[in-house]
């Protein structure tokens, strides 16, 4: 399974309504879980600066990425960007396998 980063950006109307807010959250991750069942889900974060939230979760394939996002963005998000994400070990492996 592959490490994914989801950094979304809600739109100002979503934002304006907390109950709402949680609902439209409550209601995205029912619509990822039945879309996406393999998602293992390691973190949700609401963050400061350009970004509203930050999701860290692993999928088996960018297919299943792809959809996380578009998901996300049919669900309100203003925007979403997913990065793949590799563990400090592996990085270090291949730094060494590679200089």
């Amino acid at each position: 399974m592959a490490t994914f980063i989801l950094m979304t950006r809600l739109s100002p109307e979503v934002l304006q309504n907390p109950k709402e807010r949680a609902k439209k959250g409550k209601e995205w991750i029912k619509k990822v879980k039945k879309s996406c069942p393999d998602v293992k889900w390691i973190a949700h974060y609401s963050i400061l600066g350009p970004y509203d939230f930050m999701d860290i979760y692993e999928a088996k394939d960018i297919e299943t990425a792809h959809k996380v996002s578009l998901i996300s963005r049919a669900s309100g998000a203003l925007s979403a960007e997913s990065w793949e994400a590799l563990p400090y070990e592996k990085y270090l492996k291949i730094l060494k396998d590679t200089v």
